[in-house]
């Protein structure tokens, strides 16, 4: 794993203060807000910066935020419910593959241009990886590559052959209404125009609702200052 720099080091060179880039970083995917939104909050703060420069900040420190957040992730529970809902990327729809546990923690999620058996699996096997276990329990919708793809990891043994699968829309409310904390964030956006931009702000709004779930043990940090800046600047330092 290559090592974490150091706040100086992570921020040299911006022009703005690291307080300044970290807010809007993390303000842009857990609000309801346009990258113009935050431009005009900014302002109110006597700052002037252009939507495109939140932009570039979102797509740079995003994945390091993410990657700093996850040393400190809590393992979900085993049982699974799974499904797919939909983003819009340059006027297409794309398939967002998402699961939560049975208390509606996020497990994980995987953007995909796919919609097949090969899209299933490798949500399944990014899942796990993230996870360190397999779940014995997984609640499908009814779509059948879904149901394979599942079929074909007990039998190659990427799960357990012991894998309790269910088909059932009523279990599966408890993802579908999660979807909405998602789709209703990425509203504002107006659609995607790059594959890789959607990915990472997804990611962005994914640790966020992770953050704001409690999905993360930060008792080794014996924190000092319990303010929302003060918790985000002892994970990013540690």
């Amino acid at each position: 794993m290559a090592r974490f720099l150091g706040l100086d080091e992570l921020f040299k060179g911006r022009h703005f203060d690291r307080e300044v880039i970290v807010l809007c970083v993390r303000w842009s995917p857990r609000f309801k807000l346009s990258y113009r939104d935050l431009v005009e909050m900014m302002a109110e703060r006597c700052l002037s910066l252009a939507h495109t420069t939140i932009m570039r900040w979102v797509n740079h420190y995003a994945p390091e935020f993410e990657r700093r957040w996850n040393r400190f992730a809590q393992p979900v529970g085993s049982s699974w419910r799974v499904d797919e809902t939909y983003v819009k990327i340059r006027g297409k729809w794309e398939y967002l593959y998402r699961a939560v546990d049975s208390t509606g923690r996020t497990v994980d999620f995987r953007l995909s241009s796919r919609r097949d058996v090969g899209a299933a699996k490798a949500f399944f096997r990014k899942a796990i990886k993230s996870q360190g276990s397999p779940p014995t329990t997984i609640t499908l919708d009814g779509y059948a590559a879904s149901h394979r793809a599942v079929r074909e990891m007990k039998t190659d043994g990427q799960l357990s052959a012991d894998t309790r699968v269910r088909s059932s829309k009523y279990l599966n409310n408890l993802i579908e209404q999660d979807h909405r904390g998602v789709k209703l964030r990425i509203s504002p956006m107006l659609g995607f125009k790059w594959f890789t931009t959607a990915a990472i702000v997804i990611a962005g709004i994914e640790l966020l609702r992770g953050i704001h779930k409690g999905q993360f043990n930060l008792g080794g940090l014996r924190l000092k200052d319990g303010s929302t800046s003060g918790v985000w600047n002892a994970v990013l330092a540690a």
